[in-house]
Order: structure tokens, then C-alpha cells, then sequence
């Protein structure tokens, strides 16, 4: 009996390991479908990332280009604004030495009237100024500042004698 009961304990034995492993396949099982479900998911997920990345790759070259477009068009016109500002300068420059001139004439002419002897001041003619000349006509002639400032300090002289009287 003894041996019938030895192959009895390891059968059932056998049977038991059997059922546990059977229990752990299916364990197992459900494991890898839920494995294979969170692979099509994170599938999907990797399809999505791979679309977003050339996306944004896409819009850097967008961006690149753009930006390199602003730099030449801001370069254009930082030079041109500043060939401006270069010419500005020089024009107040003269404008200023313009006005130091009329200045000084308006100045001498003061000083000239003061030392005149009380008369009648008579008008002068504004037609008394000559005309400019082609060859001294240009943009720095002094002939032509002097003449434009005797222009003007005659109007200023008409213009005072129309209100003093």
C-alpha cells in the first residue's frame, strides 16, 4: 500500500503543480493582451509624436526663413536710416552756419541803422537784390547765402517799416 500511496501523493502533487500552472498561464495571458493593448496605444502615441516632430520641424524652417528675410529687410533700412540721419546732420549743420550768417547780417545791419542819422527811412526795394546766378547757384556758394540772407533782412525791413507806420 505503501507504493500505491506514494504514487497517489505524487499525482496529486503533480496535478496541483498542473493547476498552478495552468492558473499562471492564464495570469499570463492576460498580462500580454493588456501588453499588446498598450502597444497598439503606445503605436498610436509614437505615429502622433513623429507627425508633431516634422510639424515642428517644418515650422523652424518656416521660422529660419522668415527671420533671415526680417534680418535683410532690417539691414536695408537700418543703412538707409542711416545715410538719412548722415544727411540730416549735414543739412543742420549748414542750416546752422545759415543762421549764424543771418544772424550776423541782421546784427550788422542794426548796428547800421543805430549809427545813421535820424531820417526818413525809406523803403528798399526788394527788386534791388540781383538774381542768382546759375554758377553760383550751388548748395554751399556763399554768394548765395549772402544774397538770400540781403533778401531776407529787406523783407524783415519792409515788413517792420509796415508796421511802424
Amino acid at each position: 500500500m505503501t507504493g500505491s500511496y506514494y504514487g497517489l501523493v505524487i499525482e496529486g502533487l503533480v496535478a496541483v503543480l498542473l493547476a498552478l500552472t495552468i492558473g499562471y498561464c492564464v495570469v499570463l495571458n492576460k498580462r500580454l493582451i493588456r501588453l499588446k493593448a498598450d502597444d497598439s496605444a503606445m503605436r498610436g502615441t509614437i505615429a502622433e509624436l513623429v507627425t508633431a516632430t516634422e510639424f515642428a520641424e517644418r515650422a523652424i524652417k518656416n521660422l529660419r526663413s522668415i527671420t533671415q528675410e526680417t534680418n535683410a529687410t532690417l539691414g536695408e533700412g537700418l543703412r538707409a536710416s542711416l545715410d538719412v540721419t548722415r544727411d540730416l546732420d549735414d543739412q543742420i549743420a549748414r542750416g546752422e552756419q545759415v543762421l549764424g550768417r543771418i544772424a550776423q547780417i541782421a546784427q550788422l545791419a542794426e548796428s547800421a541803422r543805430k549809427a545813421q542819422p535820424k531820417e526818413e527811412p525809406q523803403a528798399p526795394s526788394i527788386a534791388a537784390v540781383q538774381p542768382i546766378r546759375r554758377e553760383e547757384a550751388g548748395p554751399r556758394s556763399t554768394n548765395r547765402t549772402a544774397q538770400a540772407a540781403q533778401a531776407l533782412a529787406l523783407r524783415l525791413r519792409a515788413a517792420a517799416a509796415g508796421q511802424a507806420a
